[in-house]
Order: C-alpha cells, then sequence, then structure tokens
C-alpha cells in the first residue's frame, strides 16, 4: 500500500462520473467539503491482497501515527489509482477503504471519498514539514528480532497515576473482576480500567450485565483470589509503546497471570492473596470515549483493599455517605425534584431557591467589594460565534442546536463569547482595566443519560461565572485577587480545600511559547502566596492553563468546584484590544473564573457536607413555631410576624393537636 497524507485547511471534491461500471452507487452528489483534516491519499496494491485484515491495521496504525504528530480528529480518505502501477482488484481496494472508515470512525470524525469514479478536487495544504508525508507498507514487512507485539484494541488507555498501596489494591481487584467476568461470558472484551472517587470501574463489552448477576461474578472473583494467582509480569512492550506516542514515559506490561496487558505505570499488587477484601458497588452503562455513535458498555464500579481496617472504614464512610445522599435529603426537605419531561435539569422548588439566592447574594456581595460588573446575556446564539471562539470544533457534540429564521443556532455551553461581545462593544482604555466581568449565566451542555446524577451532573446549571480582561502587569495581582476570593468562599462554609495547576493539553489552541507565559503567571502567583498545590499535567483547558480548586467535604471527600483559567487566544480571536498609555492599541490578557462553579453542583454538595442541617443563614427551614393549645394562637401570630419583619424564615404549626 501506499499513501501521501496531506494536513490541510480544508478539501472539497466531487463526483463526475463513474470511472468503471462497478463503482459505488451510493454516493452522495454535488461538492463535499472537510475544515481542518489530514487527508490520506490511498493506493492498495496487489501484495495487499494476501491479508486485507492485516493491511488495514497498518494502514490504520500509519494514519494514526501522524494524526499524534499533527493533532487533527477529521480524516479524509481518498482513494487515489495514480500513486502506484501495481494496483489491487479494485473491490479489493473498496473493501480496505471501507473497513478503515468503519474502524477510524469509531474515534475521529472520518468522510471518504467515493471508490471508482473520476473527482474533481481542491485542497489548501498548511505549508509546514508534517504537511506532507509518504508511507509505503505491505502484509510481507518483516517483524524484527523476536520483539513480542500484542494486539490490543483501542478501548484501552494508558495512565501515569501514582499508585499508593490502596490505590493498586483496588486497580488489582478491577483487572480480578475484568477476569472473573470473561471466565463466566464468552464473546467479552475488557475496556476502560481507571479511577472514580474512591472506587474504580471496569468497562465490559459483549456481555449484558444485570446487578442481579453480581452474586455470580463475586463467587468467580473469590475463587481468583483464593488461587493466589500470581501477576506475572511480562517483558516490556517497548515497540508497541514507541508506536502509540513518543511522549509516553509509561513502561506498558504483559499481565500473563490474567491475560490482559496493563496500560498502568506500575504492576499493582503481585498477587491476588494480597486482595483482603473487596466489594462489588453498583452497575452502570457507558458510551467507548463519551460519544454516543460508539458502542455502548457495561460499567461496573468495584473496590478493593489490602488492609481489612481500611475496608471497615471505608464500609462506615460509604454507609454515612448513603444517608448524605443529597438526591434522598433533597427530596425529604423539598428543596428540588428532577422530572422525565425535562431529563437532567432540575426543579427548584420554594426551600432549593432559598438556598440558591442566598449563595448568589454571598457571592454578589463579596465581588461588589472587588469592584464586579454584572451582566446577563442571550442563552441563545449564532453558530458563527461558537465558530469563531473554538467552541464548535472542541465542544459541539455536548451543544443543543436549533434554527433561528433559518440560521443555525446553539444554546450557549460557556458563557464566554457573550460577555467578550460586550466587551467588544465599545473603545477601552488602559485606565479601565481590570474589567471584571460577572455573570450568573445558565448554560446547556449535552449529558448522556446513563451520567446524569442528581445535582452533580446536570444538562442545565448556571455558572457563577466572571470574566477579567486586563493587562500583563495586572496579571499577577489578579490572580492573587482570585486566589484571595476562594479563600473568603470556602471559609464561610467550613470547607478546607487543594489546588491543582492543570498545564497544557494535547490539543490546545496556539503556540507553546505563549502556553510557557501563561502557565509561569500561575505559577509565580501561587508561588508568592505560598500556596500549596499539585500539578496535573496536561489537563488544562483548550485555551489555556487552570488552577483548580477542590474541596474537601465533612466526609474526607474532594469535590472539583472553582477554577481560573488564563486565556491569552480568546482575546486574540476576537481581536480584543484597548488603547494604551501610549495611544497605541495592545491585546488584554483574560481570566476565565468560576468558585462555586455551578449553583447546582455546589448546591449538592453543600447538602451531603451537611447533611441537610445548614447553618442558620443558608437554611429555608429556620424557625419552627408550634403552640401548645389554641389559647397561644394570637401570641404566635404577634411572634411570627415579628419574625418574618426581621427577615427569617418562620413556618407555623397552629393544629390542636398533642405536641406529639
Amino acid at each position: 500500500m501506499k499513501i501521501l497524507t496531506i494536513h490541510s485547511d480544508f478539501l472539497e471534491f466531487e463526483a463526475k462520473k463513474k470511472a468503471f461500471k462497478k463503482a459505488e452507487e451510493d454516493i452522495k452528489e454535488g461538492l463535499q467539503r472537510m475544515e481542518e483534516c489530514l487527508v490520506v491519499f490511498t493506493a492498495v496494491e496487489k501484495p495487499d491482497e494476501s491479508n486485507v485484515d492485516l493491511i488495514v491495521d497498518k494502514y490504520i496504525n500509519e494514519i494514526e501515527k501522524v494524526i499524534e504528530q499533527v493533532k487533527v480528529k477529521n480524516i479524509v480518505l481518498y482513494p487515489y489509482a495514480h500513486l502506484s502501477s501495481n494496483l489491487s482488484k479494485p473491490d479489493v481496494a473498496e473493501d480496505v477503504m471501507k473497513k478503515a472508515e468503519k474502524l477510524l470512525s469509531k474515534k475521529y470524525n472520518v468522510m471518504r471519498s467515493p471508490f471508482g469514479w473520476y473527482k474533481s478536487f481542491k485542497i489548501s495544504c498548511k505549508g509546514h514539514p508534517l504537511s506532507e508525508l509518504s508511507r509505503e507498507f505491505s502484509v510481507e514487512d518483516k517483524k524484527r528480532g523476536d520483539e513480542k507485539i500484542i494486539k490490543i484494541d483501542d478501548k484501552f488507555e494508558l495512565s501515569d497515576k501514582k499508585l499508593s498501596k490502596d490505590d493498586k489494591a483496588k486497580l488489582s481487584t478491577a483487572f480480578v473482576v475484568g477476569k472473573a467476568v470473561k471466565n463466566l461470558y464468552q464473546n467479552v472484551e475488557i475496556g476502560l480500567i481507571d479511577f472514580y472517587h474512591d472506587s474504580v470501574f471496569v468497562d465490559i463489552s459483549g456481555a449484558k450485565l444485570k446487578e442481579s448477576d453480581f452474586d455470580k461474578i463475586k463467587k468467580e472473583v473469590e475463587r481468583i483470589i483464593k488461587s493466589k494467582t500470581e501477576f506475572k509480569i511480562g517483558k516490556e512492550i517497548g515497540k508497541f509503546q514507541k508506536e502509540i506516542s513518543k511522549d509516553i514515559k509509561n513502561k506498558i506490561y504483559d499481565l500473563d497471570g490474567l491475560g490482559i496487558v496493563s496500560l498502568f505505570k506500575e504492576p499493582f499488587v503481585e498477587s491476588t492473596k494480597e486482595i483482603k477484601r473487596f466489594e462489588l458497588i453498583n452497575l452502570a452503562s457507558a458510551y467507548w470515549r463519551n460519544n454516543s455513535n460508539n458502542e455502548q458498555l457495561v460499567r461496573i464500579y468495584c473496590v478493593g483493599f489490602a488492609d481489612k481496617e481500611k475496608y471497615k472504614e471505608w464500609k462506615k464512610l460509604r454507609e454515612e455517605a448513603e444517608k448524605r445522599d443529597h438526591r434522598k435529603i433533597g427530596q425529604e426537605m423539598d428543596l428540588f425534584s428532577m422530572h422525565k419531561e425535562s431529563p437532567g435539569m432540575p426543579f427548584f422548588h420554594d426551600k432549593g431557591t432559598f438556598i440558591y439566592r442566598k449563595l448568589e447574594e454571598f457571592m454578589l456581595q463579596e465581588m461588589f467589594k472587588l469592584g464586579y460588573e454584572m451582566n446577563r446575556t442571550p442563552m441563545i446564539l449564532n453558530k458563527n460565534l461558537w465558530l469563531q471562539s473554538g467552541h464548535w470544533d472542541h465542544y459541539k457534540n455536548n451543544m443543543y442546536f436549533t434554527n433561528i429564521d433559518s440560521t443555525e443556532c446553539a444554546l450557549k455551553p460557556m458563557n464566554c463569547p457573550s460577555n467578550i461581545l460586550i466587551f467588544k462593544n465599545k473603545v477601552h482604555s488602559y485606565k479601565e482595566l481590570p474589567i471584571k466581568a460577572g455573570e450568573f449565566g445558565v448554560v446547556h451542555r449535552h449529558e448522556l443519560s446513563g451520567v446524569l446524577s442528581g445535582l452533580f451532573r446536570v444538562r442545565c446549571f448556571t455558572q457563577d461565572d466572571a470574566h477579567i480582561f486586563c493587562t500583563k502587569e495586572q496579571l499577577k495581582e489578579q490572580i492573587i485577587e482570585l486566589l484571595n476570593l476562594v479563600k473568603t468562599i470556602y471559609s464561610a462554609f467550613g470547607f478546607d480545600y487543594s489546588l491543582e495547576l492543570s498545564t497544557r493539553p494535547a490539543k490546545a489552541m496556539g503556540d507553546k511559547k505563549i502556553w510557557d507565559i501563561a502557565e509561569k503567571a500561575l505559577k509565580e502567583a501561587l508561588d508568592s502566596e505560598g500556596l500549596t498545590y499539585i500539578v496535573n499535567e496536561g489537563d488544562g483547558a483548550f485555551y489555556g492553563p487552570k488552577i483548580d480548586c477542590h474541596v474537601k467535604d465533612s466526609l474526607g471527600r474532594n469535590w472539583q468546584c472553582g477554577t481560573i483559567q488564563l486565556d491569552f487566544f480568546m482575546p486574540e480571536k476576537f481581536d480584543l484590544t484597548y488603547e494604551g498609555n501610549d495611544s497605541k492599541k495592545h491585546r488584554p490578557i483574560m481570566l476565565h473564573r468560576a468558585i462555586y462553579g455551578s449553583f447546582e453542583r455546589f448546591m449538592g454538595v453543600l447538602i451531603e457536607h451537611f447533611a441537610g442541617k445548614f447553618p442558620l443563614w443558608i437554611s429555608p427551614n429556620q424557625i419552627k413555631i408550634i403552640t401548645v393549645t389554641n389559647k397561644c394562637d394570637d401570641f404566635a401570630k404577634e411572634v411570627e410576624k415579628k419574625f418574618r419583619a426581621e427577615g427569617f424564615r418562620v413556618e407555623a404549626d397552629y393544629r390542636n393537636e398533642s405536641i406529639g
């Protein structure tokens, strides 16, 4: 096979007429176009006919090598006979292209040019060293030496998480659970295995499981553990590691004992005999890579322990957490409800709305002390705005769409672009900066039904959002001011919290040099305040690095709520400027920040943190008056009236019944 890959701004093509009788029939007519894509011109050759599946694997592998370098999600597969004089039979070539399209479509947006047609095409090349790369490969390529090549399907991902003794036991348990399911059910594949809060999960493909199957699975897990299976660590699969990514520093091991390949940095515990206790927690469903176009998998949540006492502590904590479940307390206290008529979108009742308003008042009070202005922007905005901001390319799968006057629009998933439009509405002087623009904006994001969870994971929520436009010289003091605001807000609720600095992700906008400057600014602000933080490499937003704030609740659980994000690129995309003291135009720097994160999620955390027993100032049940007999009614009503006049929430019970 011979291929030519071109990283292009766009490709346009149009099928004109058939090149031979057996050309594809079901094709799209008219001009087809793909933006920001990798175009793969392809010629399938005669030697490839001997093993179509192998050549398809190699074809995909070569394409993904290039994708890793040019960082795109869009692919065009383009049959191009002119690359070779030794072409395969047309039906073989068409089969190769279709199989590759189907497999690549699980991870990327793929367009395939029709096979067997004369086409006109127009392409714009990026014009850098990675723009044009040619490859030639065959099913007859020899394997080097005695390297052990293990084919791992794309359900596996890599993790460089540093594992504690407890984490190793949890992860080992997950692999044993995966092995148990494989032993019990035919045609099962193990997908992603990873941590989730204080547990781990195993994704299962090929089996329709129910929680009623847990007893059978538990017995098989117990059998494997009692057999004291050793985790035999095979040789490091260096070639496979190298082919995945040049940037990965992890070692990849073959766990021969379980027949599963480990893509984690460490080999967990050495034997199943070190797993002293385990639990299968619950069952859920999840799409592979969180994409509803992909296969739906069964997800088993489980946990394991190398220490029996740690298991007892976990069990006790879990029982307490179940008592504090915000969904249960929310129902009992009449705070909010969820309805099938609007799935994933909470309905706040009077008492829940009171808590919401108190949170809003408190935040506004602290923001006004710091000189914030407050904006309010529409929920529906034109598609062009989201294309300009970059959200369309990075976020469209999580957006809701509608048409207004034949124009494609979207419900906003973020407030940033609309607040940028307000900034652009007039000319600004350096004397006005920093401009601190707050908005408690309602946003909509499409979440899969399987991950919706009370107030913690919803489709409609309100962010306590703000966007700060400042000069480079003002940047450090603005970040410090935000860090102090975080401290003020969280301490009011008695929260301890931790900070996490997230750096440049693989799919990032803009020049790495600017990212380095942005990351340095956040680090210097944290260091100057003497704050403790951890660095989370590669987990920044696509437009800039960030500081994430994790609050610790009364059960010791961590919740990611607040964030401070530094953005050099959005001001550039929207051509934001201010007039400097030299009378020239300058580009402002933009800070995105939220402290509650969302009112809904923060309220859910508060409900579980306080177990519904809120501090008086945000409690929806502040005072209750109960009469002993009807003779007390007049006096009780006078008391009720006076409390209400002072702004307290009062409930009164005037029933002529016993106190019991």
